[in-house]
């Protein structure tokens, strides 16, 4: 086969891992991106440096503290245990919760621009025909921020499936639960398996070079508009 069965189930993983991460940012990226879109608050600026302290840090420093907060006597990990969840180090749950951190300003930023980007004379407008902060924005801000919201998502996906340090630290290397295709590709490496790391290294840049050319292909040309 071009790939073999280990390949396919570390890829199917990957595909699990980037899905649930970016259901779940686009709950939590809606509301921060809106709020620092809206917002004239002295937070602003801290609360967006921790947003996008991702893109800088590097993810061996992100993934350590992320351990330590999810082990046994970090607050994640004593909440996880309260609960009766137990520990999420090397589980597929920790890697989402991982990941959520690690892609945060992905999904955040573009919704934040999409957000900036309607001003204010659409929601005024909506104001005066009587809608309700909550019908304005459901009406009138997400729509208009759709393209946005599809360009978050799409980097958000393509993120958490390149994503390999992080992923290592907190889910190590167990097959069918935390062996995702980056570490799979590092396995083979350090196996010497050149020739599958090489198979599934291709379908992993087909990949993303599917990703980035739906991208460009879906924003919109302002020059057009």
């Amino acid at each position: 086969m071009f790939l073999s069965d280990s390949d396919l189930q570390a890829i199917w993983l990957t595909v699990r891992l980037a899905s649930t991460v970016t259901g779940i940012l686009l709950f939590i990226g809606t509301p921060i991106g809106w709020w620092l879109a809206r917002t004239r608050s002295k937070w602003k600026g801290p609360i967006g440096a921790v947003v996008a302290l991702p893109l800088v840090l590097p993810p061996s420093v992100l993934g350590f503290y992320l351990l330590l907060a999810m082990g046994p006597h970090g607050p994640v990990g004593y909440l996880t245990s309260e609960l009766g969840i137990g520990p999420l180090p090397f589980t597929f749950w920790g890697l989402v919760l991982a990941s959520v951190f690690y892609s945060l300003p992905f999904m955040v930023q573009p919704v934040q621009n999409a957000f900036e980007a309607i001003g204010d004379r659409p929601l005024e407008v909506a104001a005066t025909l009587r809608a309700t902060p909550l019908d304005a924005f459901f009406s009138v801000a997400l729509p208009l921020a759709l393209p946005g919201f599809l360009t978050a998502g799409i980097l958000t996906f393509a993120h958490t499936v390149g994503e390999f340090g992080v992923v290592l630290m907190i889910g190590g290397n167990i097959p069918g639960v935390t062996r995702v295709a980056s570490v799979q590709i590092y396995d083979h490496v350090e196996a010497l398996e050149y020739a599958q790391a090489h198979r599934l290294a291709a379908v992993m840049l087909v990949f993303s070079f599917l990703v980035l050319l739906g991208l460009y292909a879906w924003r919109p040309n302002p020059k057009n508009g």
